[in-house]
């Protein structure tokens, strides 16, 4: 007769032991948390924590989750923004191939408003029976591709702003050899931060506004009525309205292609 085979000695597929993100993770998930909440805790996208399950990432969060789990289980406060606090101080920044702090990765096209107040600071409520809200900001990015489509993406941010008499400002990436002045000079962007960002292919990213006050006097920006008119006479086009007043400044050589722009307005 056969022996039978005896569990566990054979083949089938082994279970690969959970790495320590995701060990922690199950743990804050245990005491009531979801992956959601573990996100908002660790101020990163929700996405992120499943990937501690299924690309044995969150190597960096590790201390962070070591910190909220053990507050949780000594029966510390067990509010978002108490663990989000407690964490913030062990959460260590991505590092780039280079080793540097890599930049954080924003949404292409953001947008934030404020609730109008009255004189005595109490919020207006509309006819809805809601606060109404206003403009306060938007934010717009385009690549390279998006930027061949017409970057219909950037445009409403300039309308909006001409339209609240809001502020413009831009970064504008192109090759290092198309800007006229060196990088960080003074004529060249006057009173902005010039940490200016260099590529690896060759290209760099440089930040514009129309800072008449001269060095630390602030972020003036364009005035968006005047930015919006410029747009208009380029047919729409942003790219090609910041590619001439960039040309028509000496900021840049004629012809210069602009691979990516970002286009920042505000209240």
């Amino acid at each position: 007769m056969t022996p039978r085979r005896r569990r566990g000695t054979g083949g089938g597929r082994r279970r690969t032991p959970r790495n320590e993100a995701a060990r922690l993770t199950d743990e804050l998930m245990r005491a009531g948390f979801n992956k959601k909440q573990v996100g908002e805790i660790l101020g990163r996208d929700p996405s992120l924590v499943s990937q501690f399950f299924t690309k044995n990432k969150g190597a960096s969060f590790v201390e962070a989750l070591r910190s909220v789990v053990q507050e949780v289980q000594a029966g510390g406060p067990r509010d978002i923004n108490s663990l989000k606090a407690l964490a913030a101080a062990h959460v260590q920044p991505r590092i780039n191939r280079d080793g540097y702090k890599a930049r954080v990765r924003r949404k292409d096209a953001q947008r934030s408003v404020k609730t109008e107040r009255d004189r005595r600071g109490r919020p207006v409520i509309g006819d809805d029976g809601k606060p109404v809200k206003t403009w306060s900001s938007s934010l717009a990015k385009a690549g390279r591709q998006h930027i061949q489509s017409g970057a219909s993406r950037l445009r409403p941010v300039v309308e909006e702003a001409a339209e609240n008499g809001g502020k413009v400002a831009f970064t504008v990436r192109a090759r290092k050899g198309d800007f006229l002045h060196d990088a960080g000079s003074k004529r060249d962007s006057p009173g902005l931060r010039r940490n200016v960002v260099q590529r690896r292919d060759g290209t760099e990213e440089r930040a514009y506004a129309d800072n008449t006050g001269g060095p630390g006097m602030g972020n003036e920006g364009f005035d968006a009525i005047e930015f919006k008119s410029w747009v208009d006479a380029a047919g729409g086009d942003v790219t090609a309205a910041v590619q001439k007043w960039l040309v028509d400044n000496g900021r840049v050589r004629p012809g210069t292609q602009i691979s990516h722009l970002e286009i920042r307005a505000w209240d």
